[in-house]
């Protein structure tokens, strides 16, 4: 038999699809190391800058990044490709939620994609003391 979602967990659901960002960049040779890859710290810089967007998406407070999980580089991303970052909420709790973030490279000149990173950043909603609070009222 089929539970009944609660209000809480509709809008929690609704928020999680509302909140999903997507943020692409050209990757050019200023962006890469001697290996004429992306940087790897260039790169969680901006899954962090993700995160916070999503999170911050999602709640609509003020958010701190408090830890990040394991980031799995499975391919690495090199110059003239284009990348993209896509954030999704995966965990609610009552003061924090996590924000799965998953990398794609693709060629400027052809067809298909891989992902190339994936990880997982934990989010903490703050008041104007710096405390934390409910991420949803």
């Amino acid at each position: 038999m089929e539970m009944e979602k609660t209000q809480r967990e509709e809008l929690i659901e609704q928020r999680i699809i509302d909140s999903e960002t997507r943020v692409f960049k050209a990757v050019f040779p200023g962006d890469t190391n001697h290996h004429k890859t992306m940087f790897g710290g260039a790169v969680m810089y901006l899954m962090d800058e993700i995160a916070f967007m999503t999170a911050t998406r999602f709640c609509r407070k003020p958010i701190v990044t408090v830890s990040s999980d394991k980031i799995d580089f499975k391919h690495s991303i090199p110059a003239g490709t284009l990348v993209e970052f896509v954030g999704k909420v995966t965990r609610v709790g009552r003061t924090s939620l996590d924000v799965q973030i998953d990398v794609f490279i693709e060629s400027m000149y052809r067809d298909g994609r891989d992902k190339a990173i994936t990880g997982t950043f934990t989010l903490v909603a703050i008041n104007e003391n710096k405390r934390p609070v409910p991420v949803i009222d």
